[in-house]
């Protein structure tokens, strides 16, 4: 199966590659098109071993991501550390922010959910009364409340061509740990192989990114580091 992505599909700008996602607690999730499928079919695998498995994020376009990133270098957003805990930005220089930010967020443009192929799965039954969904490693660690689903998921992605991308990754590489991000393989290694640092300088024409221009001046290092 060959897939050839548009600049504007890497980088979350079209929705061409999309369809979507039959979800009971939201209208608002799209997956590319050949990943849906497959996706359908973990969920009735999970539901038959007793898991409510759903999405908590899809695709997600260049404009929100675009939110989420300067509303955290602006200082309006959490930014956490590896324990959940909010950090401090305001004493950082523009570089020392980027990075802080860049282990669990991505760049506008620079995105997997951009692709349609990555899921943030949760189990809404899981979740105590009145606790809100956080997306962070503890709710699936020992004594968290997903943990049990944490398992099932490292057991069973794979017979559906689903990985997770962000647990074992390469020692230079500074992205944060996300147990619950899912991956199809099939098509998310071609739009990786197909995307780069030219297409993300593309989608930055014209628009206003955060740092924009402390991050062109790193964007090397950016790749090398906190892109997978």
């Amino acid at each position: 199966m060959s897939i050839v992505f548009t600049s504007t599909q890497l980088t979350g700008k079209a929705r061409t590659h999309l369809v979507r996602l039959p979800c009971p607690f939201s209208a608002n999730h799209f997956l590319h098109k050949d990943c849906l499928s497959a996706f359908q079919g973990l969920q009735q695998q999970a539901a038959k071993h007793g898991f409510n498995l759903q999405p908590a994020s899809s695709f997600r376009d260049f404009q929100r991501q675009q939110v989420i990133w300067n509303s955290k270098f602006n200082g309006e957003r959490k930014v956490h550390d590896d324990q959940g805990n909010p950090l401090n930005l305001s004493p950082l220089s523009d570089w020392e922010k980027a990075q802080a930010i860049l282990r669990w967020s991505a760049l506008p443009g620079g995105s997997r959910h951009h692709w349609g192929t990555e899921i943030d799965v949760f189990d809404p039954h899981l979740l105590p009364p009145q606790q809100t969904l956080q997306l962070e490693p503890w709710e699936y660690e020992q004594g968290g409340y997903f943990v049990e689903l944490g398992q099932w998921l490292r057991e069973h992605l794979a017979h559906f061509d689903f990985y997770l991308p962000f647990t074992q990754l390469a020692e230079h590489k500074q992205i944060g740990y996300e147990p619950w991000h899912i991956s199809y393989l099939p098509v998310a290694q071609q739009a990786q192989q197909q995307f780069g640092p030219e297409i993300l300088c593309e989608a930055w024409q014209q628009e206003d990114i955060a740092g924009k221009a402390c991050l062109l001046s790193h964007l090397a290092q950016i790749f090398h580091r906190f892109f997978i």
